[in-house]
């Protein structure tokens, strides 16, 4: 096969850290072809979705007493070629957000990929509809309350009487905006004013769950099923577990009733055909689907011993070697 993969230039990747190059090693590992381009590289020339691709070679990561070790250096590329996007067999779409214009631009031009030739991970109108803090608010039995709004008074109605509640921009990644605000505080006003631009754009705001001092788990599902977790934990300095703030990990398994929670976004997840998925759980409460680059592939595996950058990509091989093979069915 050859398989495209939309990502941030390459070498701000961290190959010990990025599931994106979990990914493209597994694909490169099982004999296929690895080609890569950045949103910003894609086309519409006569009504199809083109790309300015360059095939990558990867030196894998190795596990050496518990850590990976990436060689230096770790990837070779070829010259750019314009080429249509409907010659690969899939392309991931691996964007890290924010999405922003220039993000929602380029899951319109993957639109103009032909549906039943190229299998696109994840659904370019999946992404669109499935904004990341949002999308939960679908599953209300379990998620924590939360409401959406730029109106201050709304925010500090519900502030008052939860006591105390986590902040969230919208398009953000990696805890990048998160606030704890608290009923009384100070700087309500000011944290309220920046975290909206002054009344113009919602921010969601949650009851803030006191399970997260236990960690915030992270679930990764691949069409519907989970393969594997993580348990995300605080450093000490920053109420936030995710890994980009300086938390740490640890292994985990996921229960019964995250278990539940997984089955009841399957079908759902299908249909949007939101296929490489990760969600968190805080106390058996959904708080967020990460559908643009979800993360967690390299930890997951260096704790279980377990490839599942290879899973995803048998599932590929598999579903276009189906028969009855079509995206748009």
């Amino acid at each position: 096969m050859k398989l495209a993969f939309i990502i941030d230039p390459i070498h701000q990747l961290d190959p010990c850290h990025d599931t994106s190059v979990a990914l493209m090693e597994a694909a490169q590992i099982l004999g296929h072809e690895v080609w890569i381009t950045q949103a910003n590289l894609l086309n519409v020339v006569d009504s199809k979705a083109w790309a300015a691709l360059q095939q990558v070679e990867l030196v894998p990561v190795k596990l050496v007493e518990g850590r990976w070790i990436a060689a230096n250096p770790w990837y070779k590329l070829s010259p750019r070629v314009l080429t249509p996007l409907e010659s690969m067999d899939a392309v991931f779409m691996r964007t890290d957000p924010p999405v922003n214009d220039s993000y929602l631009y380029a899951t319109y031009i993957l639109d103009y990929v032909d549906q039943n030739k190229t299998l696109v991970i994840n659904s370019p109108s999946g992404i669109r509809s499935a904004n990341e803090k949002m999308y939960a608010l679908q599953f209300t039995e379990c998620i924590p309350e939360t409401i959406v709004s730029a109106d201050k008074e709304v925010i500090r109605s519900f502030v008052e009487a939860k006591g105390a509640t986590v902040l969230k921009p919208l398009g953000n990644k990696a805890g990048e905006g998160i606030l704890f605000l608290q009923s009384g505080d100070r700087n309500f006003n000011s944290i309220v004013e920046l975290s909206t631009i002054q009344g113009r754009v919602p921010v969601m705001v949650q009851n803030y769950l006191p399970a997260a001092k236990e960690g915030d788990k992270r679930i990764i599902l691949l069409n519907g099923e989970p393969i594997g977790a993580l348990n995300r934990l605080s450093n000490g300095s920053d109420f936030r577990n995710n890994m980009a703030t300086g938390g740490t990990v640890a292994q985990t398994q996921i229960t019964p009733s995250e278990q539940k929670i997984c089955a009841l976004l399957a079908e759902k997840l299908r249909q949007d055909g939101l296929i490489f998925v990760g969600i968190d759980v805080i106390g058996g409460y959904l708080t967020e689907v990460n559908v643009t680059s979800p993360t967690g592939i390299r930890e997951i595996d260096r704790l279980d011993g377990t490839y599942l950058g290879h899973q995803v990509i048998e599932w590929v091989e598999q579903k276009l070697n189906s028969p009855n093979y079509a995206v748009s069915s």
